[in-house]
């Protein structure tokens, strides 16, 4: 978890503080799953060049002022869609790759 408020949490849960580009491209270098990014468009922005797959949910409420995908500058990259996935609820799930 990436935080610079947050100083205790459940000890399963590792939280860094310092450089989000550093850790990520750290853990990229390691065998194991995937790497989920959710929630905060400043850490999104940060982050822009390490992100290869966008998985975007798209809710048909609209309910006022929300959070930016990416709140920051970075340089433009095209994405293209690979997959979607209308629920019932009218939600749908779009997944994104880098073209």
């Amino acid at each position: 978890m990436f935080s610079r408020t947050q100083t205790g949490a459940d000890p399963e849960v590792e939280i860094v503080s310092g450089d989000a580009v550093e850790f990520v491209r750290g853990l990229k270098q390691q065998d194991g799953m995937s790497i989920w990014l959710c929630g905060g468009g400043k850490l999104a922005a940060q982050l822009r060049d390490e992100i290869d797959e966008l998985i975007v949910k798209r809710h048909p409420i609209v309910i006022g002022s929300g959070i930016p995908l990416f709140d920051g500058s970075f340089d433009a990259t095209r994405f293209v869609l690979a997959t979607s996935r209308t629920f019932d609820t009218g939600v749908q799930f779009l997944t994104y790759v880098q073209s």
